[in-house]
């Protein structure tokens, strides 16, 4: 990937959601929604404080998150569909 996100911003890959419910039932891809939830590609420097000192990112590459369905703007890169977002959008990093 040749994207390095600047300041405070991520890169997120969406993980994708079961298409089946625990009762199974198998759910059509128009019907399903877009996951919550992603994987962190890559990761800014951290933005500046008033200072000008640089502030530490809180997430890190491979970490899981959660973000809102609509949060971050989609990207496409090497057929790849990515969004780039602030680290403020995300919600949650969701431990193991």
């Amino acid at each position: 990937m040749n994207l390095r996100p600047l300041a405070d911003r991520v890169i997120v890959k969406r993980v994708e959601s079961e298409t089946k419910t625990a009762s199974g039932i198998y759910i059509p891809d128009n019907a399903a929604e877009k996951p919550d939830q992603g994987e962190v590609l890559a990761v800014g420097p951290g933005k500046l404080d008033e200072d000008g000192e640089r502030m530490p990112m809180s997430v890190k590459v491979g970490d899981r998150v959660l973000f809102g369905k609509y949060s971050g703007q989609t990207v496409k890169v090497d057929g790849d569909e990515l969004l780039v977002m602030k680290e403020d959008d995300l919600f949650a990093v969701v431990e193991k």
